[in-house]
């Protein structure tokens, strides 16, 4: 017989689902969010920025193509709970090695299916983003005060590397230091295809220690939680902003990137995640759609005066992205890599290297 499970959110709403995936042996709190992408959800499930989250898919059938490891953008799922409308048990595809549940099990991630996902996205859509309990109790409804406290802390030091390692390329023509925050697996193959050897170190790392494997350039990876929370990192990255070396920031990167210099971040009501957020290039009048997936974002009002606004969301106006003046380095919101989503912003990393050779 499945199991009803519940999904109480903090304004006090109770939602009744049916459970999937690994058993739910405890309640499970997390911050509840939603993304609108209709494919990727391998890669969504195994993005490492999801940490602390429970993911609701607007999409209404999940799992139709199964799931490949080839496809992951991380060794596992970091999440901690998937919400989906339906999910299919028996998916067709000839590179499928498992399907959706069987995933989850495997990574002992719970699921919750047959709830009315419209009605929870709508719900978040006006009342913005909250935390939530996913339990298989019928909750009091005295136990949302336990939720209105709840934060996510530490995220980036359970998603970072624990260990420098190298990744060489066979045609090296840069060498790139990736500082990883929960970073995709999609920002290494993007730049291993352009030649860069790349070395990956942990967020915990130190700019002297950085400097030392003399790179051509630092990538500052994607990853989940509030900017803020990581002031050592943001001091250190103050350092290496004076050393002259190309600096390309990704999502939470480029978050760090502008509060080192400066500016301000704030949480957005519901944030942006999905593959179908359209952005303009301010530099160029060219529009983009872009994947992304972030809950906070850089105050446009709070740009220092040696970063300019090169990319707003067309959507709400919000910065999506910054080019610094005094010295070579930018940043973007969203996804470049789009792993799922669609590759219209790939042409950054060509940027990247850009830099790098004008540099060298």
């Amino acid at each position: 017989m499945e199991q009803t499970v519940y999904l109480q959110l903090e304004d006090g709403t109770c939602l009744t689902g049916k459970h999937f995936g690994a058993p739910l042996k405890e309640d499970v709190i997390a911050e509840v969010v939603f993304t609108t992408a209709m494919t990727g959800y391998t890669e969504t499930l195994t993005d490492p920025s999801y940490y602390g989250q429970m993911v609701v898919q607007t999409f209404p059938l999940i799992g139709n193509y199964g799931v490949n490891p080839k496809d992951f953008e991380s060794k596992g799922i970091h999440m901690s709970a998937y919400i989906t409308r339906e999910w299919c048990p028996c998916p067709s595809n000839f590179r499928c090695q498992m399907d959706l549940d069987a995933f989850l099990k495997q990574q002992n991630i719970p699921g919750i299916y047959d709830l009315d996902t419209r009605y929870l996205t709508k719900l978040i859509r006006e009342r913005g983003v909250m935390n939530g309990r996913l339990t298989s109790l019928r909750p009091d409804s005295a136990a949302v005060e336990d939720l209105k406290g709840w934060a996510i802390t530490d995220a980036v030091a359970h998603v970072t590397c624990r260990e420098p390692y190298q990744i060489p390329s066979p045609l090296p023509r840069h060498h790139v230091v990736l500082w990883d925050f929960g970073a995709k697996q999609n920002i290494i193959r993007k730049l291993h295809a352009l030649n860069c050897d790349l070395t990956i170190v942990p967020a915990s790392t130190t700019a002297a220690r950085i400097l030392s494997y003399s790179p051509d350039g630092i990538m500052l990876s994607n990853g989940p939680g509030n900017p803020k929370d990581n002031p050592a990192i943001i001091s250190e990255l103050s350092h290496l902003c004076k050393s002259g070396i190309p600096i390309f920031g990704i999502c939470l990167g480029h978050q760090l990137l502008a509060l080192a210099n400066g500016a301000d971040t704030e949480k957005l009501k519901y944030g942006h995640r999905g593959a179908n957020q359209p952005v303009k290039d301010l530099l160029t009048g060219r529009d983009y759609i872009t994947s992304q997936n972030h809950g906070y974002a850089v105050k446009n009002d709070s740009l220092p005066d040696n970063a300019i606004l090169r990319f707003i969301n067309l959507n709400d106006g919000t910065c999506e992205g910054v080019s610094y003046q005094d010295f070579p380095g930018f940043s973007v919101q969203f996804h470049p890599e789009a792993c799922g989503g669609p590759h219209d912003s790939e042409f950054l990393f060509r940027e990247f290297v850009a830099l790098m050779e004008r540099r060298a």
